[in-house]
């Protein structure tokens, strides 16, 4: 039996109704996921979990990681697929997950991503640099702690001896948030707000900000927010939800191989950081050249499948 009595709602209730089901998602796999923490790791460790100040101690990252598998999917793939029945009726319609992707958009991607790689890290380069007015001194310090702590984090989380940990991080870091993030935001909330602003380009932008928002990285926010618009735009561009998956996993396992490699000498640390330099303004206007050019050639690639307003989006 089919249960219609949602599909009706105005984007603003949908917003809400959306925010409700992800905190309960959210609190119910916590709530299980410390359940079955405690035959994992003992019931000891659970009544001790771990903080960013455990991070030297081996149990603590493992712990650490559990959670934050659990959170992803707890917080961002799970509640996608009940939203989208709710909602729709047929999730994999609702999410545009029925829609395959050529080979030739694949590849396009995978370029993609190698070009855009300069431009992002000159906005992020950018982006660091942010000073707040002295009368924000507290603010700033406190965003600075943060970054401070999550760089941390990541480090320890990246910081792997062999293939097996680099696997498990590639499908904690790469996989579980490309399909997650992109269900979420992309599949869920810039549905919402495209029919709340009654545009794409509305759509597109607000969950592109509210993406990268989620992250609490300020002083990563417009590159992350950046990424999240190339995202949107995939989607609209070529109907299919896998396209800006792939894209988000590629960019994702790049950095995590990338560091992983640097971490064991087997690259050079300069490859991190490419136009990121204050001396990198030209080769961050060619990276930028090509995302225009390789955008446009995937929104041609694929432009039978693009999407266009119907007259349910502009109630």
């Amino acid at each position: 039996m089919s249960f219609t009595a949602l599909r009706g709602m105005k984007p603003f209730s949908q917003l809400m109704f959306s925010a409700f089901v992800i905190l309960v998602s959210f609190l119910a796999f916590l709530v299980i996921s410390l359940i079955i923490a405690v035959p994992l790791f003992g019931l000891d460790s659970m009544l001790n979990i771990p903080t960013i100040n455990d991070l030297n101690n081996p149990e603590s990252i493992h712990v650490m990681k559990y959670l934050q598998v659990v959170q992803s999917i707890g917080l961002f793939i799970v509640p996608p697929f009940i939203l989208g029945w709710l909602f729709h009726g047929n999730t994999s319609d609702y999410l545009h997950l029925n829609k395959k992707i050529t080979v030739s958009s694949f590849f396009l991607i995978l370029f993609l991503t190698f070009a855009a790689a300069p431009f992002i890290n000159f906005i992020g380069e950018m982006n660091m640099r942010m000073i707040l007015p002295h009368w924000l001194s507290g603010v700033e310090q406190w965003m600075k702690e943060t970054e401070e702590k999550a760089a941390e984090l990541t480090d320890a989380f990246l910081k792997v001896k062999g293939i097996g940990g680099l696997s498990f991080n590639l499908f904690m870091i790469a996989l579980l948030p490309a399909i997650g993030e992109e269900l979420l935001f992309r599949g869920v909330i810039q549905r919402i707000f495209t029919r709340m602003t009654r545009s794409h380009h509305g759509g597109i932008w607000i969950a592109a900000i509210m993406f990268s928002a989620l992250h609490m990285q300020f002083y990563g926010f417009v590159p992350r927010m950046l990424l999240g618009v190339l995202f949107g735009y995939m989607l609209v561009w070529s109907g299919s939800m896998w396209l800006p998956i792939v894209g988000h996993f590629l960019n994702n396992a790049f950095a995590v191989i990338i560091l992983f490699l640097i971490d064991k000498n087997m690259a050079n640390p300069k490859l991190e950081e490419i136009g990121a330099g204050s001396d990198s303004y030209y080769l961050a206007a060619i990276s930028l050249v090509l995302i225009l050019v390789f955008m446009f050639i995937i929104k041609k690639e694929n432009s039978g499948n693009q999407f266009q307003l119907s007259s349910s989006d502009m109630d």
